[in-house]
Protein backbone atom coordinates (compact mmCIF):
# COMPACT_ATOMS: atom_id res chain seq x y z
CA UNK A 1 0.00 0.00 0.00
CA UNK A 2 2.46 2.68 0.55
CA UNK A 3 3.89 2.64 -2.80
CA UNK A 4 0.81 3.76 -3.85
CA UNK A 5 -0.10 6.01 -1.17
CA UNK A 6 1.63 8.91 -2.79
CA UNK A 7 -0.14 8.91 -6.43
CA UNK A 8 -3.45 8.22 -3.95
CA UNK A 9 -2.23 11.40 -2.54
CA UNK A 10 -1.54 13.62 -5.59
CA UNK A 11 -5.15 12.27 -6.15
CA UNK A 12 -7.20 13.42 -3.15
CA UNK A 13 -5.19 16.94 -3.52
CA UNK A 14 -6.29 17.51 -7.36
CA UNK A 15 -9.35 16.68 -6.60
CA UNK A 16 -9.65 19.34 -3.54
CA UNK A 17 -7.94 21.44 -5.33
CA UNK A 18 -10.48 21.32 -8.45
CA UNK A 19 -13.43 21.75 -5.42
CA UNK A 20 -11.67 24.89 -4.29
CA UNK A 21 -11.19 26.31 -7.13
CA UNK A 22 -15.21 25.46 -8.31
CA UNK A 23 -16.28 27.03 -5.29
CA UNK A 24 -13.95 30.44 -5.43
CA UNK A 25 -16.02 31.61 -8.76
CA UNK A 26 -18.74 33.78 -8.14
CA UNK A 27 -21.34 34.47 -10.58
CA UNK A 28 -22.86 37.97 -10.50
CA UNK A 29 -26.23 36.47 -11.67
CA UNK A 30 -26.63 34.15 -8.79
CA UNK A 31 -26.31 36.92 -6.31
CA UNK A 32 -28.83 38.82 -8.00
CA UNK A 33 -27.50 41.09 -10.90
CA UNK A 34 -29.92 41.03 -13.79
CA UNK A 35 -28.92 41.15 -17.42
CA UNK A 36 -30.84 43.00 -18.89
CA UNK A 37 -29.60 46.63 -19.87
CA UNK A 38 -31.72 49.11 -17.73
CA UNK A 39 -31.32 47.19 -14.01
CA UNK A 40 -28.42 49.04 -12.21
CA UNK A 41 -26.49 46.31 -10.78
CA UNK A 42 -23.73 48.55 -8.80
CA UNK A 43 -25.08 46.92 -5.61
CA UNK A 44 -25.51 43.53 -6.56
CA UNK A 45 -22.19 42.93 -8.47
CA UNK A 46 -20.08 44.90 -5.69
CA UNK A 47 -21.39 42.32 -3.25
CA UNK A 48 -20.32 39.68 -5.08
CA UNK A 49 -16.68 40.89 -5.03
CA UNK A 50 -16.97 41.47 -1.69
CA UNK A 51 -18.23 38.08 -0.61
CA UNK A 52 -15.31 37.06 -2.64
CA UNK A 53 -12.81 39.53 -0.96
CA UNK A 54 -14.41 38.00 2.30
CA UNK A 55 -14.17 34.76 1.35
CA UNK A 56 -10.08 34.50 0.39
CA UNK A 57 -10.29 35.49 -2.93
CA UNK A 58 -11.49 33.99 -6.49
CA UNK A 59 -13.06 34.86 -9.57
CA UNK A 60 -16.09 37.38 -10.05
CA UNK A 61 -17.94 35.55 -13.34
CA UNK A 62 -19.49 37.96 -15.61
CA UNK A 63 -21.48 36.07 -17.87
CA UNK A 64 -23.43 36.55 -21.22
CA UNK A 65 -25.67 39.43 -21.09
CA UNK A 66 -25.88 43.59 -20.58
CA UNK A 67 -24.85 44.57 -17.43
CA UNK A 68 -25.76 48.03 -16.48
CA UNK A 69 -23.51 49.38 -13.18
CA UNK A 70 -21.82 52.36 -11.90
CA UNK A 71 -18.26 52.30 -10.10
CA UNK A 72 -16.83 49.39 -8.66
CA UNK A 73 -14.24 48.56 -6.49
CA UNK A 74 -12.07 45.25 -7.03
CA UNK A 75 -10.94 43.89 -3.82
CA UNK A 76 -7.00 42.32 -3.28
CA UNK A 77 -7.33 38.44 -4.49
CA UNK A 78 -10.30 39.01 -6.33
CA UNK A 79 -10.42 38.48 -10.50
CA UNK A 80 -12.70 39.46 -12.68
CA UNK A 81 -13.50 37.32 -15.81
CA UNK A 82 -16.30 38.58 -18.75
CA UNK A 83 -17.04 35.75 -20.75
CA UNK A 84 -18.17 35.85 -24.05
CA UNK A 85 -21.03 37.77 -25.09
CA UNK A 86 -20.96 39.66 -21.73
CA UNK A 87 -20.72 43.24 -21.36
CA UNK A 88 -20.40 45.67 -18.24
CA UNK A 89 -22.02 48.56 -19.16
CA UNK A 90 -21.58 52.19 -17.41
CA UNK A 91 -24.48 53.85 -16.01
CA UNK A 92 -24.42 57.40 -18.24
CA UNK A 93 -25.49 59.05 -14.19
CA UNK A 94 -22.35 60.59 -13.28
CA UNK A 95 -23.49 60.31 -9.39
CA UNK A 96 -23.21 56.60 -9.81
CA UNK A 97 -19.32 57.29 -9.80
CA UNK A 98 -18.40 58.71 -6.50
CA UNK A 99 -15.92 61.40 -6.96
CA UNK A 100 -12.89 60.98 -4.43
CA UNK A 101 -9.26 61.97 -4.59
CA UNK A 102 -7.23 60.71 -7.29
CA UNK A 103 -4.49 60.80 -9.84
CA UNK A 104 -5.71 61.95 -13.10
CA UNK A 105 -3.87 64.01 -15.66
CA UNK A 106 -0.46 64.35 -13.85
CA UNK A 107 -1.66 65.36 -10.46
CA UNK A 108 -4.28 64.79 -7.93
CA UNK A 109 -7.59 65.93 -7.39
CA UNK A 110 -11.32 65.36 -6.37
CA UNK A 111 -12.31 63.28 -9.74
CA UNK A 112 -14.88 60.75 -10.08
CA UNK A 113 -14.25 56.75 -10.20
CA UNK A 114 -13.89 54.29 -12.87
CA UNK A 115 -16.13 51.99 -13.85
CA UNK A 116 -13.66 49.27 -12.66
CA UNK A 117 -11.26 50.85 -9.79
CA UNK A 118 -8.68 48.63 -8.22
CA UNK A 119 -5.79 49.81 -5.82
CA UNK A 120 -2.86 47.52 -4.50
CA UNK A 121 -4.36 44.79 -5.84
CA UNK A 122 -1.63 42.08 -6.51
CA UNK A 123 -1.85 39.35 -9.11
CA UNK A 124 -4.69 41.14 -10.73
CA UNK A 125 -6.51 39.24 -13.14
CA UNK A 126 -9.13 40.73 -16.07
CA UNK A 127 -9.67 38.34 -18.47
CA UNK A 128 -12.29 37.17 -21.26
CA UNK A 129 -14.16 38.02 -24.19
CA UNK A 130 -16.48 39.74 -23.04
CA UNK A 131 -16.51 43.94 -23.22
CA UNK A 132 -16.67 47.10 -21.11
CA UNK A 133 -18.79 49.58 -22.66
CA UNK A 134 -18.67 52.77 -21.04
CA UNK A 135 -21.52 53.96 -22.75
CA UNK A 136 -19.71 57.50 -22.72
CA UNK A 137 -21.53 59.84 -25.75
CA UNK A 138 -23.82 61.96 -22.58
CA UNK A 139 -20.51 62.43 -21.49
CA UNK A 140 -18.22 63.30 -24.71
CA UNK A 141 -21.69 65.86 -25.58
CA UNK A 142 -21.54 67.48 -22.25
CA UNK A 143 -18.01 68.39 -22.83
CA UNK A 144 -18.58 69.68 -26.48
CA UNK A 145 -21.90 71.47 -25.25
CA UNK A 146 -20.06 73.29 -22.18
CA UNK A 147 -17.19 74.25 -24.52
CA UNK A 148 -18.73 75.12 -27.26
CA UNK A 149 -20.10 78.13 -24.10
CA UNK A 150 -17.05 78.45 -22.76
CA UNK A 151 -14.00 78.26 -25.26
CA UNK A 152 -11.72 78.05 -21.93
CA UNK A 153 -13.54 74.80 -21.11
CA UNK A 154 -10.94 72.21 -20.30
CA UNK A 155 -10.55 68.37 -19.86
CA UNK A 156 -11.23 68.16 -16.53
CA UNK A 157 -14.08 71.15 -16.37
CA UNK A 158 -16.48 67.88 -17.18
CA UNK A 159 -16.67 65.17 -14.70
CA UNK A 160 -16.39 62.06 -17.12
CA UNK A 161 -15.57 58.28 -15.91
CA UNK A 162 -12.78 56.28 -17.06
CA UNK A 163 -13.48 52.47 -18.00
CA UNK A 164 -10.76 50.99 -15.75
CA UNK A 165 -8.18 52.64 -12.97
CA UNK A 166 -5.44 50.01 -11.90
CA UNK A 167 -2.91 51.69 -9.29
CA UNK A 168 -0.13 50.79 -6.95
CA UNK A 169 -0.58 46.93 -7.95
CA UNK A 170 2.17 44.12 -9.53
CA UNK A 171 1.52 41.65 -11.33
CA UNK A 172 -1.52 42.19 -13.21
CA UNK A 173 -3.21 40.67 -16.38
CA UNK A 174 -5.90 42.76 -18.67
CA UNK A 175 -6.41 39.71 -21.45
CA UNK A 176 -9.09 39.53 -24.27
CA UNK A 177 -11.08 42.32 -23.08
CA UNK A 178 -13.13 44.90 -25.34
CA UNK A 179 -12.69 48.54 -24.11
CA UNK A 180 -15.70 50.32 -26.02
CA UNK A 181 -17.25 53.78 -25.79
CA UNK A 182 -15.17 55.16 -22.77
CA UNK A 183 -16.42 58.24 -21.25
CA UNK A 184 -12.70 59.54 -21.04
CA UNK A 185 -9.35 57.26 -20.56
CA UNK A 186 -10.15 53.77 -21.46
CA UNK A 187 -7.37 52.07 -19.31
CA UNK A 188 -5.19 54.12 -16.76
CA UNK A 189 -2.57 52.22 -15.29
CA UNK A 190 -0.93 54.47 -12.02
CA UNK A 191 2.14 53.19 -10.12
CA UNK A 192 1.98 49.96 -11.07
CA UNK A 193 4.52 47.38 -12.36
CA UNK A 194 5.01 43.80 -13.95
CA UNK A 195 1.79 44.70 -15.93
CA UNK A 196 0.32 42.59 -19.47
CA UNK A 197 -2.38 43.83 -21.47
CA UNK A 198 -2.89 41.21 -24.38
CA UNK A 199 -5.09 40.46 -26.94
CA UNK A 200 -7.01 43.61 -26.06
CA UNK A 201 -9.55 46.39 -28.60
CA UNK A 202 -9.70 49.75 -27.37
CA UNK A 203 -12.49 51.43 -29.64
CA UNK A 204 -13.92 54.95 -29.66
CA UNK A 205 -14.89 57.41 -32.47
CA UNK A 206 -12.37 59.08 -33.72
CA UNK A 207 -14.32 61.20 -36.64
CA UNK A 208 -16.09 64.06 -37.04
CA UNK A 209 -16.40 66.73 -34.18
CA UNK A 210 -18.84 66.33 -31.90
CA UNK A 211 -21.35 63.99 -33.24
CA UNK A 212 -18.70 61.28 -34.04
CA UNK A 213 -15.84 62.17 -31.66
CA UNK A 214 -14.89 60.57 -28.19
CA UNK A 215 -13.01 63.51 -26.49
CA UNK A 216 -10.12 62.20 -24.33
CA UNK A 217 -10.35 58.50 -24.84
CA UNK A 218 -6.77 57.47 -24.55
CA UNK A 219 -6.36 53.72 -25.05
CA UNK A 220 -4.17 53.13 -22.55
CA UNK A 221 -2.72 55.96 -20.22
CA UNK A 222 0.68 54.04 -18.27
CA UNK A 223 1.36 56.83 -16.48
CA UNK A 224 4.28 56.21 -13.22
CA UNK A 225 4.67 52.84 -14.19
CA UNK A 226 6.91 50.41 -14.97
CA UNK A 227 7.68 46.82 -16.64
CA UNK A 228 4.57 46.91 -18.75
CA UNK A 229 3.87 45.02 -21.97
CA UNK A 230 1.27 45.63 -24.65
CA UNK A 231 0.83 42.90 -27.08
CA UNK A 232 -1.40 41.69 -29.94
CA UNK A 233 -3.94 44.84 -29.35
CA UNK A 234 -6.13 47.06 -31.70
CA UNK A 235 -7.14 50.61 -30.91
CA UNK A 236 -9.11 52.76 -32.58
CA UNK A 237 -9.95 55.99 -30.42
CA UNK A 238 -10.44 59.63 -30.56
CA UNK A 239 -6.98 60.47 -28.37
CA UNK A 240 -3.97 59.21 -27.89
CA UNK A 241 -4.01 55.26 -28.04
CA UNK A 242 -1.08 54.64 -25.87
CA UNK A 243 0.22 57.29 -24.08
CA UNK A 244 3.36 57.61 -21.84
CA UNK A 245 2.40 60.05 -18.80
CA UNK A 246 3.59 61.15 -15.67
CA UNK A 247 3.69 65.04 -14.26
CA UNK A 248 3.74 68.37 -15.24
CA UNK A 249 5.17 71.78 -14.75
CA UNK A 250 8.14 73.47 -14.06
CA UNK A 251 8.64 71.41 -10.68
CA UNK A 252 7.60 68.25 -12.27
CA UNK A 253 11.07 66.60 -11.48
CA UNK A 254 10.47 67.04 -7.91
CA UNK A 255 6.89 64.99 -8.19
CA UNK A 256 7.75 62.27 -5.73
CA UNK A 257 4.33 61.20 -6.69
CA UNK A 258 5.56 60.62 -10.58
CA UNK A 259 8.58 57.63 -10.73
CA UNK A 260 9.53 57.15 -14.47
CA UNK A 261 8.45 55.30 -16.95
CA UNK A 262 10.50 52.71 -17.68
CA UNK A 263 10.95 49.23 -19.82
CA UNK A 264 7.35 49.57 -21.76
CA UNK A 265 7.32 47.00 -24.52
CA UNK A 266 4.46 47.09 -26.73
CA UNK A 267 3.93 44.81 -29.68
CA UNK A 268 1.90 43.14 -32.38
CA UNK A 269 -0.53 45.92 -32.62
CA UNK A 270 -2.61 47.77 -35.01
CA UNK A 271 -3.40 51.39 -34.65
CA UNK A 272 -6.33 52.26 -36.69
CA UNK A 273 -7.11 56.04 -35.37
CA UNK A 274 -6.21 58.15 -32.46
CA UNK A 275 -2.58 59.87 -31.64
CA UNK A 276 -0.03 56.72 -32.95
CA UNK A 277 1.76 54.32 -31.68
CA UNK A 278 3.47 55.76 -28.86
CA UNK A 279 3.09 59.27 -27.38
CA UNK A 280 4.72 60.58 -24.48
CA UNK A 281 1.89 62.03 -22.92
CA UNK A 282 1.18 65.90 -22.32
CA UNK A 283 1.86 64.66 -19.13
CA UNK A 284 5.07 63.37 -19.59
CA UNK A 285 8.64 64.26 -17.71
CA UNK A 286 10.84 61.35 -17.70
CA UNK A 287 10.25 58.52 -19.97
CA UNK A 288 13.31 55.62 -20.43
CA UNK A 289 13.81 52.09 -22.24
CA UNK A 290 10.32 52.18 -24.33
CA UNK A 291 10.47 49.56 -26.73
CA UNK A 292 8.10 49.10 -30.08
CA UNK A 293 8.05 46.21 -32.18
CA UNK A 294 5.87 44.45 -35.66
CA UNK A 295 3.11 47.49 -35.39
CA UNK A 296 1.20 48.62 -38.25
CA UNK A 297 0.22 52.59 -37.81
CA UNK A 298 -3.30 53.10 -39.66
CA UNK A 299 -3.93 56.69 -40.53
CA UNK A 300 -2.31 57.40 -36.81
CA UNK A 301 1.54 59.06 -36.07
CA UNK A 302 4.22 56.06 -35.90
CA UNK A 303 5.49 57.92 -32.50
CA UNK A 304 4.50 61.09 -30.57
CA UNK A 305 6.10 63.26 -28.66
CA UNK A 306 4.89 66.14 -26.98
CA UNK A 307 7.06 68.89 -25.71
CA UNK A 308 5.76 71.15 -22.72
CA UNK A 309 7.32 74.53 -22.70
CA UNK A 310 6.70 74.59 -18.85
CA UNK A 311 7.71 70.79 -17.88
CA UNK A 312 11.40 69.48 -17.60
CA UNK A 313 11.09 66.63 -20.07
CA UNK A 314 14.01 63.54 -20.58
CA UNK A 315 12.97 60.90 -23.39
CA UNK A 316 15.57 58.78 -23.60
CA UNK A 317 16.25 55.34 -25.47
CA UNK A 318 13.46 54.77 -27.95
CA UNK A 319 12.84 51.99 -30.33
CA UNK A 320 10.66 51.38 -32.73
CA UNK A 321 11.17 48.05 -35.19
CA UNK A 322 9.65 46.67 -38.26
CA UNK A 323 6.64 49.31 -38.26
CA UNK A 324 4.08 48.91 -41.31
CA UNK A 325 2.62 52.55 -42.49
CA UNK A 326 -0.74 52.51 -44.15
CA UNK A 327 -3.80 55.13 -44.96
CA UNK A 328 -2.92 58.69 -43.67
CA UNK A 329 -0.25 57.89 -41.41
CA UNK A 330 2.58 60.17 -40.25
CA UNK A 331 6.02 59.38 -39.67
CA UNK A 332 7.11 61.68 -37.12
CA UNK A 333 5.22 63.93 -34.95
CA UNK A 334 7.53 65.35 -32.08
CA UNK A 335 6.51 68.87 -31.70
CA UNK A 336 5.97 71.39 -28.50
CA UNK A 337 2.55 71.21 -26.68
CA UNK A 338 1.24 74.15 -25.30
CA UNK A 339 -2.31 73.37 -24.52
CA UNK A 340 -2.76 74.96 -21.09
CA UNK A 341 0.94 74.86 -19.87
CA UNK A 342 1.97 77.34 -16.94
CA UNK A 343 5.66 78.07 -16.16
CA UNK A 344 4.19 79.15 -12.90
CA UNK A 345 6.57 82.14 -12.86
CA UNK A 346 9.92 80.01 -13.52
CA UNK A 347 12.09 80.17 -16.55
CA UNK A 348 11.54 77.48 -18.80
CA UNK A 349 13.31 74.44 -18.19
CA UNK A 350 15.45 72.61 -19.83
CA UNK A 351 14.52 68.99 -22.03
CA UNK A 352 16.33 67.00 -24.16
CA UNK A 353 15.28 63.76 -25.97
CA UNK A 354 18.04 61.12 -26.56
CA UNK A 355 18.66 57.66 -28.73
CA UNK A 356 15.11 57.39 -30.38
CA UNK A 357 15.56 55.02 -32.95
CA UNK A 358 13.03 54.11 -36.09
CA UNK A 359 14.42 51.10 -37.82
CA UNK A 360 12.78 48.57 -40.63
CA UNK A 361 10.13 51.13 -42.11
CA UNK A 362 7.85 50.40 -44.85
CA UNK A 363 4.43 51.17 -46.68
CA UNK A 364 2.68 54.50 -46.94
CA UNK A 365 1.72 57.02 -45.50
CA UNK A 366 0.49 61.05 -45.49
CA UNK A 367 3.89 62.85 -44.81
CA UNK A 368 6.94 62.14 -42.71
CA UNK A 369 6.04 64.66 -40.25
CA UNK A 370 8.40 66.78 -37.87
CA UNK A 371 10.98 67.21 -35.26
CA UNK A 372 10.93 70.16 -33.52
CA UNK A 373 11.45 71.50 -30.16
CA UNK A 374 10.85 74.00 -27.87
CA UNK A 375 13.85 76.83 -27.80
CA UNK A 376 15.32 74.65 -24.59
CA UNK A 377 14.87 71.42 -26.27
CA UNK A 378 17.81 69.52 -26.90
CA UNK A 379 17.34 67.14 -29.73
CA UNK A 380 20.09 64.70 -29.41
CA UNK A 381 20.35 61.36 -31.69
CA UNK A 382 17.02 60.82 -33.15
CA UNK A 383 17.58 58.05 -36.10
CA UNK A 384 15.14 56.69 -39.40
CA UNK A 385 16.83 53.68 -40.73
CA UNK A 386 16.56 50.99 -43.50
CA UNK A 387 12.67 52.35 -44.27
CA UNK A 388 11.10 51.98 -47.71
CA UNK A 389 7.56 54.18 -47.92
CA UNK A 390 5.82 56.35 -49.96
CA UNK A 391 4.28 59.24 -48.77
CA UNK A 392 1.87 62.47 -49.94
CA UNK A 393 4.14 64.84 -48.93
CA UNK A 394 7.94 63.67 -48.33
CA UNK A 395 9.12 67.20 -47.84
CA UNK A 396 12.11 67.06 -45.05
CA UNK A 397 12.18 71.17 -43.98
CA UNK A 398 10.82 70.07 -40.46
CA UNK A 399 13.11 67.47 -40.28
CA UNK A 400 16.46 68.67 -39.71
CA UNK A 401 17.14 66.81 -36.07
CA UNK A 402 16.98 63.38 -37.85
CA UNK A 403 19.67 60.95 -39.53
CA UNK A 404 18.98 58.58 -41.71
CA UNK A 405 20.47 55.34 -42.47
CA UNK A 406 19.13 53.09 -45.78
CA UNK A 407 15.95 55.88 -46.42
CA UNK A 408 13.97 55.53 -49.46
CA UNK A 409 11.01 57.62 -50.01
CA UNK A 410 8.94 58.15 -52.88
CA UNK A 411 11.47 55.56 -54.64
CA UNK A 412 14.63 58.37 -53.75
CA UNK A 413 17.24 57.79 -51.50
CA UNK A 414 16.76 60.78 -48.28
CA UNK A 415 20.45 61.37 -46.46
CA UNK A 416 20.10 63.56 -44.05
CA UNK A 417 22.67 64.88 -41.34
CA UNK A 418 25.25 62.95 -42.60
CA UNK A 419 24.03 59.60 -43.00
CA UNK A 420 23.97 57.04 -45.94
Amino acid sequence: MKKYFPALLLLLLSANVQAITKEKRYNITERGAVADGTTLNTKAIQATIDECAQKGGGTVIIPKGIFLSGALYIKPKVNIELQEGSVLKGSTNIEDYPKAMTRIEGHFEPWRAALLNADKADHLRITGKGTLDGNGKPFWMEFYNRRSADRTTTNLSVERPRLAFIQNSKDVLISGITFLNSGFWNLHLYRDQQVKVDGCRFEAPGGKVPDDHAPSSDGIDVDSSQDVEIGNCFFSTGDDDIALKGSKGPFAMQDKDSPPVERIYIHDCVFESGGGIMTCGSEATIVHNVKVERCTARNVNVIRLKLRPDTPQQYENISLTDIIMEGTATLFNVSPWTQYFDLKGQQPPHSVIRNVTLTNVKGTGKTLGQITGTPNTDLGTITLKNADIKVTDASTEKLKALTTNNVVVNGQPVILNGGK
